[in-house]
């Protein structure tokens, strides 16, 4: 498919929903492309609308047509006394993305609002992100 940098920026959610045993939420954002993780800070006292404003790289260095090729951004709840609760999980496909990136040398998706999900795809909120592609330089 191609090799080159895909660039994740992390801008925000709203309206999570999840309980805290303390009743404030605490969220954080696992972003996973195929075996590579990414973890943003700790929004501390944000509650069900935190912000992040943080970039995230994946190295993307693949030559198979058939690889799945999605971002996964998992949100959890980070709890002092207890294992770090999950919030729901939102999935965005890059392959076309990739592949405009291959042709063009860049692609982008704009700044754009995806739906927060749980495993029965309960509506859990949503998470704003954009994500570029840059192709490596064939030498």
């Amino acid at each position: 498919m191609g090799r080159g940098v895909l660039e994740v920026l992390l801008v925000d959610a709203k309206g999570l929903a999840g309980n805290d045993f303390l009743g404030r939420l605490d969220p954080y954002v696992v972003v996973q492309y195929r075996s590579q993780e990414r973890k943003s800070s700790t929004a501390r006292d944000q509650g069900r609308n935190p912000s992040w404003n943080e970039v995230f790289k994946f190295q993307i260095n693949s030559t198979a047509a058939n690889v799945q090729h999605k971002l996964f951004l998992r949100i959890l709840d980070h709890d002092h006394l207890s294992s770090d609760d999950f919030l729901g999980e939102a999935s965005i496909n890059v392959a076309d993305l990739i592949s405009i990136g291959m042709e063009k040398g860049t692609s982008e998706l704009n700044l754009a609002r995806y739906s927060v999900v749980t495993a029965d795809n309960s509506y859990r909120g949503e998470i704003k992100v954009g994500i570029t592609f840059t192709a490596a330089k064939v030498e």
